[in-house]
């Protein structure tokens, strides 16, 4: 049956978080993957508690996280010369009633298609299958078209299709003809992880540096009982002078750590040597800081994005994997209130197109690392007590600002409703 089912177009985080909420409120739904064989691939993400809030309310457990990653205790910001700008407790510790995660993307991934596949069936998700557009039929529905693996093309019907096939999604693409070109600003990632002992609290994100040069730090599983020693995933970041000087803003790449290395030689504290983090790391990529220009809708009739596909954003607020699988279960809600029909597509995009389209725009700002911004435009960068640079009560107010921006102030985070109701239904609520 196809008359009332979803499509989903990418098994990424987004769409794995979809189709395991639509199996949760009984909604048929099928996943057309365009890799052959699911892989573990990427690096460190964090996931805030709002988005470990919904994963536990689909069934995804703390010891299912515990494989994946670990729970994060701190979220610090620190200066080139390592004098402290800004701490604060995160997850359980700072209050909220669910825990904040920081783990690799491809355990994550790995995890919930594994669940998604126990629960809804092998035939949840079709690898090799790649939706690369769609045609809304007159009657009502809409058709996926679809190329195999094999180069073979087809079509697949059903009510819905949701575009989750990130920052060079197809779907967005033919919605949106006339968008802009990917976005750089200049900044340039070099991303790997290394053994070596976790610093502060053992469990804390750290940004390290200036606003255009930085680390981020941050351990992505728990320390080895013998040696001390856990995976840090680290993120090392130049902004360039003249960013029209690099070809070029798709590139994802593997590099050698010389490559890049020399920018941090002299980073070294008697708390942590950054030269040597580098260095420890077997593999090293590198790929510019990108996002796209919101968009005024996500919707098109049947038809609407999520996650990457609808909001890419810059990873500085640490929010991109977190806002997808808050889509995936807002889209559940308005099936929920209107049923699987392009009417819940609209309410889900009239409730999060305009602020997550701000969003995108406050990471481009550096999101939570405009704090550093403040430092260098107030006294360039050096300075010896922060207090005197920026009060305690700015700084608090300035990042309270950006979680309520990324949903996730801590009031109203654990004094929310859940966002599908225990045991709700689809069929249900439409026979009722």
């Amino acid at each position: 049956m196809t008359e009332n089912r979803v499509m989903i177009a990418g098994g990424g985080i987004g769409g794995l978080a979809l189709g395991l909420t639509l199996h949760q409120i009984g909604v048929p739904f099928t996943i057309f993957e365009s890799v052959g064989a699911l892989r573990p691939l990427g690096v460190g993400i964090n996931l805030q508690p709002n988005a470990v809030r919904e994963l536990f309310e689909m069934g995804i457990t703390a010891a299912d996280l515990d494989k994946a990653g670990v729970p994060a205790r701190e979220w610090a910001l620190v200066g080139q010369q390592g004098q402290e700008i800004y701490a604060e407790p995160r997850g359980l510790e700072a209050g909220y009633n669910w825990p904040q995660y920081a783990m690799h993307r491809g355990q994550l991934q790995m995890l919930l298609a594994q669940v998604l596949l126990d629960r809804a069936g092998e035939d949840a998700i079709r690898l090799g299958s790649r939706v690369t557009g769609y045609q809304k039929n007159e009657t009502g529905g809409v058709t996926a078209l679809i190329t195999d693996a094999d180069g073979a093309e087809r079509q697949e019907g059903g009510a819905l299709l949701i575009g989750a096939d990130g920052i060079h999604s197809r779907v967005r693409a033919q919605m949106h003809p006339d968008q802009p070109p990917i976005h750089w600003g200049g900044a340039v990632m070099w991303r790997g992880t290394s053994m070596v002992k976790p610093v502060r609290t053992g469990a804390s994100f750290i940004g390290l540096g200036t606003h255009r040069q930085r680390m981020v730090i941050y351990p992505i599983s728990p320390p080895d009982p013998d040696t001390g020693l856990a995976q840090v995933n680290w993120i090392a970041e130049v902004t360039m002078d003249d960013p029209a000087a690099r070809d070029g803003v798709g590139w994802f790449r593997q590099v050698k750590i010389e490559d890049f290395a020399h920018h941090f030689d002299d980073w070294v504290y008697d708390w942590l040597d950054v030269p040597a983090l580098l260095r420890g790391a077997q593999v090293a990529y590198e790929n510019p800081m990108i996002d796209r220009d919101p968009v005024d809708t996500w919707a098109d009739g049947p038809v609407a994005l999520m996650g990457d596909a609808a909001h890419a954003m810059y990873p500085t607020g640490s929010n991109g994997a977190s806002q997808a699988i808050v889509d995936a279960r807002e889209l559940g809600a308005a099936f929920l209130s209107h049923g699987v029909t392009p009417a819940a597509l609209a309410a889900f995009d009239a409730k999060l197109c305009a602020p997550i389209s701000a969003l995108i725009l406050r990471n481009r700002g550096a999101g939570p690392f405009g704090l550093l911004n403040m430092v260098n435009d107030r006294c360039g960068g050096n300075f010896d007590d922060i207090d005197e640079v920026i009060p305690p009560m700015e700084r608090a107010e300035f990042m309270a600002k950006y979680k309520a921006a990324a949903g996730f102030a801590i009031e109203a985070l654990n004094s929310a409703a859940p966002t599908i109701p225990d045991g709700a239904r689809v069929e249900r609520q439409a026979a009722e």
